[in-house]
C-alpha cells in the first residue's frame, strides 16, 4: 500500500475512535458537557453526526446516527484506500 493510502486509513481509523469516543461518553451518567473533552469530541463528530440524525428517524427513542456514521465511514475509508492504493 502506498504511503498516502495508509496516511489516510489511518486519518480514518483515527475518526473512528473520536467517534467511539463520543459515543461512550454519552454513557457516562453526570458527565458534564461543558468538559473541554467532551466540547472537542462533540465539535468533530457532529458535523457529521447532525445530517445523519436529521436524515434518520429515532427508532424506539434510539439515535442511530452513530450506527449509520460507523459504516459509511467504513464503505468510504475502503472506497478511498483502494483508490488510493491503485494509483
Amino acid at each position: 500500500m502506498s504511503p498516502v493510502a495508509e496516511l489516510v486509513n489511518d486519518a480514518f481509523y483515527l475518526y473512528g475512535l473520536v467517534l467511539l469516543a463520543r459515543v461512550l461518553s454519552s454513557w457516562i451518567p453526570g458527565l458534564d458537557p461543558r468538559t473541554p473533552a467532551v466540547r472537542l469530541l462533540v465539535s468533530l463528530t457532529e458535523p457529521v453526526l447532525a445530517p445523519l440524525r436529521r436524515a434518520l428517524p429515532p427508532v424506539g427513542g434510539l439515535d442511530l446516527s452513530p450506527v449509520v456514521a460507523f459504516l459509511l465511514l467504513e464503505v468510504v475509508r475502503r472506497l478511498t484506500v483502494t483508490f488510493l492504493a491503485g494509483l
